[in-house]
């Protein structure tokens, strides 16, 4: 009988990681000097979580999706993605500017036989004062403009810079170009795609002088160059009701903010569901079986745990996530 699964996360070491990921989540990721991201449920080949719970303890994600199938994801999820797991979830510590990037869609990805695509999601989990980050552009604009700032190296006056504090939202889709600033601690929900093209990397070197590849005309053919009216997705937070923050096809992903006992019914959903914790504490029940969930853990409910009783101590925020 599955229960619910926790993992151990994988780190990365990145030329613009900090130290949040251990000071603010509690997430040891020695040896490393620094930690740019924490991948906490990943079935990326290479980079794949292992369970730390229960008798699958040791397996990675993957292995059981071979074994448990749609008992696994549910049989919709399952006739979707029947060999990697679907969903990437990662927290991010952006300790200085990461490259100007931009990801793939599906056909894209496709054509270029790199496996999915790549939408987005992000969750601000922490925010230095003035901390910012660049979503789209801040004009309409097309190839040719584009390539002209790129080339002057003045590509920051056509794109959109927003503030960011703790519990803002973007979504992220296939297209955006993007990057995070300085000061920003925050979830990443995604596609499971390890595809970025970078764009820019702010003339930046590493300690042996080399500069890191960019993919300037792999990525022009990846750049959707429509604008938007709003880049930051709004929502209200409502005490013990979910609320709903991106709902695509790729992902829903929901705000539960809950202070009292909560009963979740998940029998018709037909899919797996992910709980990312990103404030306080909880007991996860499930029939005998009973979990502890605090921020900075994730765990995957298997599309055979019918539902939950969440018990916060005393009260907890998380983003739910499953495959509408």
């Amino acid at each position: 009988m599955l229960y619910p699964l926790k993992f151990k996360p994988v780190f990365k070491d990145k030329i613009w990681g900090g130290r949040k990921i251990s000071t603010s989540l509690g997430l040891d990721f020695s040896p490393l000097p620094n930690c740019g991201e924490a991948w906490a449920l990943s079935g990326v080949a290479g980079s794949q979580t292992i369970i730390a719970n229960g008798f699958l303890e040791g397996n990675e994600l993957n292995e059981i999706l071979e074994i448990y199938m749609d008992e696994l994801v549910g049989e919709r999820v399952y006739g979707m993605y029947p060999e990697e797991f679907p969903i990437l979830v990662k927290f991010i510590d952006a300790n200085d500017w990461l490259s100007i990037q931009v990801h793939p869609d599906d056909a894209l990805a496709a054509r270029r036989d790199i496996g999915s695509g790549k939408t987005e999601m992000w969750y601000i989990l922490d925010a230095d004062p003035g901390a910012e980050l660049i979503t789209g552009f801040n004009r309409t604009t097309n190839a040719a403009t584009y390539l002209e700032f790129l080339e002057e190296k003045r590509l920051k006056e056509l794109l959109n810079f927003e503030k960011v504090k703790k519990g803002d939202a973007f979504f992220i889709p296939s297209g955006r170009v993007h990057a995070l600033g300085p000061g920003i601690l925050l979830a990443e929900i995604q596609q499971t795609s390890d595809t970025t093209y970078r764009i820019y990397d702010w003339d930046r070197v590493d300690g042996e002088g080399k500069s890191r590849e960019l993919h300037t005309g792999l990525a022009l053919d990846a750049i959707d160059f429509s604008p938007v009216h709003s880049y930051r997705t709004e929502y209200r937070s409502i005490r013990n009701k979910p609320v709903t923050l991106v709902d695509c096809p790729f992902f829903m992903t929901n705000m539960l903010d809950f202070d009292r006992a909560t009963e979740k019914d998940y029998s018709s959903l037909d899919s797996f569901v992910i709980y990312v914790c990103v404030e306080g504490k909880a007991e996860l029940r499930t029939g005998e079986d009973s979990v502890s969930l605090s921020a900075g853990e994730v765990i995957l409910l298997p599309a055979t745990v019918a539902g939950i009783t969440l018990l916060p101590e005393p009260a907890i925020k998380i983003l739910e996530v499953y495959i509408p």
